[in-house]
């Protein structure tokens, strides 16, 4: 750990400081980003359909290229399986991963070069932020839980080859260079090697060796799916009659992949890991689009990397333009898919923050709309 503050700095500022800029001006930030995305979108037999090389502006491409969901994507998926990536992609994709399946059957999805560069460089950007902001930098000088999902499940064929693949939340950690420099314990090839399932007696196992594997270590944070953190804080309750923060110091906890982390699971986290903060992520195999930028209860968009549209009840609006209050389903543009209705739904808390709320689904709609109606105000 180096011990000069401006050193540290710059070393992380590289990371981290696009992302601030981008929302000091979210507008010219989203405009780069979508003058880039057209151009590899133009190197793609989809794009082209959508004549993505003669689009100048928002208009003409919300009016030219149709808003796309996995079922929709399911087709030309296939292409890419058979080696025709250009079909939709404009890289040859160098991994497959698959989603938790936490609303349905699991998406099984590529993953490009430049998709891989992304999750890692947003990825970082909530650990980074909180020690530049805090001033902190023990959460670098210890290790961190792993309780990812295994990334080695099924096998499929692609271009003639057979093809190992797995959760995209366990590939992405084996895959991440930041976890060679900030151990994450156990290694993944770890959880790998115990198996694929993901009933509870194989998470019990998994359980054990991040236990038995950490006991002894200086462990600083945990990073992952929120009810993984839970269980894994319960499991240990259960069997050794401790909490995680009677056996390790936790600097902070960054979480993600279930909506209303900070309203709904920060209470009950901090039964089990003390005072630690939440971070909050909204993160999701297609991609890291935001992460909590300060003490406020809310998420920032990554507005350098992702282009954001929102379908509200009076129209397609950009996400950047949410007035507080304001809220509809995320389209997200990236570089593999345009367009992305990821079934999110967001809303603005005003000045670029952001909650995900839950997933477009009628119970949520409805809880929403009673929980505005009758009190008037965000969750």
């Amino acid at each position: 750990m180096l011990s000069d503050e401006t050193t540290i700095s710059s070393i992380l500022n590289p990371i981290i400081s696009p992302w601030y800029e981008s929302i000091k001006t979210p507008k010219k930030a989203q405009e780069q980003v979508f003058n880039k995305l057209l151009i590899d979108y133009a190197k793609t037999d989809f794009g082209k359909s959508c004549g993505a090389s003669e689009i100048k502006d928002l208009e003409s491409y919300q009016k030219n290229f149709p808003i796309l969901d996995y079922k929709s994507l399911l087709p030309y998926l296939v292409k890419v399986r058979e080696g025709d990536y250009q079909t939709i992609l404009s890289e040859d994709p160098d991994y497959w991963v698959m989603t938790r399946g936490s609303t349905g059957n699991s998406k099984v999805l590529p993953a490009t070069k430049t998709h891989l560069k992304q999750i890692f460089s947003c990825g970082a950007r909530a650990i980074i932020n909180y020690a530049l902001r805090k001033k902190n930098f023990e959460v670098f000088t210890g290790d961190i839980l792993n309780l990812n999902f295994p990334s080695a499940v099924h096998d499929m064929t692609v271009n003639g080859k057979k093809v190992t693949f797995g959760y995209s939340s366990g590939t992405y950690a084996r895959l991440n260079p930041m976890f060679d420099r900030v151990s994450l314990v156990p290694r993944q090839e770890q959880i790998d090697a115990l198996g694929s399932g993901i009933a509870k007696k194989q998470w019990e196992k998994r359980f054990e060796l991040v236990y038995q594997t950490a006991l002894e270590k200086k462990i600083t944070a945990t990073m992952g799916v929120v009810p993984v953190i839970l269980s894994f804080a319960r499991y240990v309750k259960r069997k050794y009659g401790k909490k995680p923060s009677d056996l390790w110091n936790f600097k902070a906890l960054f979480c993600t992949s279930v909506p209303k982390i900070q309203f709904k699971y920060a209470p009950v986290l901090r039964k089990y890991f003390g005072s630690a903060p939440v971070i909050e992520m909204y993160t999701a195999t297609e991609g890291v689009f935001a992460q909590q930028l300060d003490d406020l209860p809310y998420v920032t968009p990554n507005y350098d990397s992702y282009f954001f549209e929102v379908k509200t009840g009076k129209g397609i609006k950009m996400l950047h333009d949410l007035k507080r209050g304001e809220w509809g389903s995320l389209l997200i543009s990236s570089c593999m898919f345009p367009r992305y209705n990821i079934g999110d739904l967001i809303e603005s808390a005003g000045k670029q923050y952001f909650r995900v709320f839950g997933r477009r689904k009628v119970l949520t709609l409805l809880e929403h709309r009673l929980y505005r109606l009758f009190l008037g105000r965000l969750l």
